[in-house]
């Protein structure tokens, strides 16, 4: 197989053999691949939606509204935001493998006709474009799990606007973007391991510990206000999550079944595994443990998607759901209030399937894992992986602190006490989730 139809079936993050990427010779758009992309954006976006529904059940009444916000506002700032500059920044022709260029600043350059002008694919470079939008959309939503019920919508809303700017931008120019270094290095993330879901994860640490536990926390119960919300919120992450590393395949064919297959059954072992370790430990399989393991199984075999086979899909998602599992378990030992679980699922998690996506690749799968075995073998993959993700989670971690603190000597980052108590939907929006 020769190196332009390894670019044509492998994945936005398979691009892992970058130096012939300045070299691809146009390809030919096809109307298969390019409607599979269309379909596949529209099911990743379907995940935001479906995200504020998962964690809209999981808060407090009062706070329902104002929790499903910070997943539905990102649909409009990020899209905004993807458009003029951030797409550019991320896939834009690089220089030096950190950042963009400028070539699609405010949506200029961007083909609805012809593809990306930097890897040969088969789709236009608008569709391109729009799927990578939905990634960028979903991800901030993700961490405002960690911090719900207690930050002003303001100070989420700038934190959001600058950490896509200087956090997800960039690490998608590191691992996706077809001459960024970390990508050319060899480091594998299918769909958004570390793009995705580590970054988003460490950047949810941070933030719940700068902003300081609940006011209720330890001092009354806190209990979920619709956990029937929070399962349907969970089966549509579960269908829209088969476009997030299906469509990552940029084409139709035996790569985007693969993905698609490998999705379905590590989510299935995830959600087993959860119920397991719950019942030995709490003597009770719940639903919320359910929901959390099947999301927990996703985002284990996400990096892996397209490189690994179903047996390894299996064992993946199982391992996904008993580390997030325990993981979830030792935040109340830490002292960090994560409310929803963002660290636990998606920080481990995300950590957890970049690993094993070194340990379980295989070229039968994928062809580009042999070429990025040719030097290191299994032992340099599993140490690129590693490195990845010890890049990623530090920097992360530093520009998100630095976010917060301009945040925080801005518009303010959390709410008052007297808010606090209220309820953030009236405090901050004025509206109530349920009016009985």
């Amino acid at each position: 197989m020769n190196l332009s139809r390894i670019w044509a079936t492998l994945s936005l993050g398979a691009l892992s053999v970058g130096a012939f990427a300045a070299d691809a010779t146009a390809t030919a758009i096809d109307k298969a691949d390019t409607l599979w992309l269309i379909v596949a954006s529209a099911l990743v976006l379907l995940m935001t939606p479906g995200l504020a529904l998962f964690y809209g059940g999981m808060v407090r009444r009062k706070n329902v509204l104002s929790t499903m916000m910070h997943s539905f506002i990102m649909m409009g700032v990020v899209s905004i935001i993807w458009l003029f500059l951030g797409y550019t920044l991320a896939f834009g022709k690089t220089a030096n493998g950190f950042i963009g260029g400028f070539d699609f600043l405010f949506g200029s350059g961007i083909s609805m006709k012809d593809a990306y002008p930097y890897a040969p694919h088969t789709v236009p470079a608008g569709a391109f474009m729009l799927f990578q939008m939905m990634f960028a959309i979903i991800t901030p939503a993700l961490i405002s799990g960690a911090i719900a019920e207690r930050m002003k919508f303001s100070g989420y809303l700038l934190f959001t606007t600058l950490w896509i700017l200087l956090v997800y931008v960039p690490v998608a120019c590191w691992v996706w973007n077809p001459d960024g270094w970390l990508c050319k290095k060899g480091a594998l993330d299918f769909a958004g391991g570390t793009v995705v879901h580590l970054a988003s994860g460490v950047s949810a640490l941070v933030a719940c510990i700068f902003l300081g536990k609940r006011k209720a926390l330890n001092h009354e119960p806190i209990l979920p206000n619709n956990l029937t919300t929070t399962l349907l919120g969970a089966g549509l992450l579960w269908v829209g999550w088969f476009g997030f590393n299906a469509g990552s395949a940029l084409a139709v064919g035996d790569l985007a079944l693969v993905a698609f297959s490998t999705t379905h059954f590590a989510a299935a072992a995830g959600m087993i595994s959860w119920l397991i370790f719950e019942k030995v430990r709490y003597g009770k399989p719940t639903a919320l443990g359910a929901a959390s393991g099947l999301v927990a199984g996703l985002v284990g075999i996400t990096p892996g998607a397209g490189f690994v086979g179903l047996p390894e899909s299996v064992l993946i998602g199982f391992l996904a759901g008993a580390v997030c599992f325990g993981a979830v378990s030792l935040k109340s030992k830490f002292g960090y209030d994560d409310s929803l679980d963002v660290v636990g699922v998606h920080g481990v998690g995300g950590l957890l399937g970049a690993i094993l996506t070194g340990v379980f690749a295989s070229s039968a799968v994928n062809p580009v894992v042999g070429d990025v075995m040719k030097e290191g073998g299994r032992s340099g993959l599993i140490l690129t992986q590693v490195m990845a993700v010890v890049v990623v989670g530090i920097y992360a971690a530093v520009i998100s602190t630095i976010i917060l603190f301009l945040v925080k000597f801005t518009t303010g980052i959390r709410v008052s006490k007297e808010e606090e108590v209220e309820g953030l939907d009236l405090a901050l929006h004025g509206e109530s989730g349920y009016n009985f």
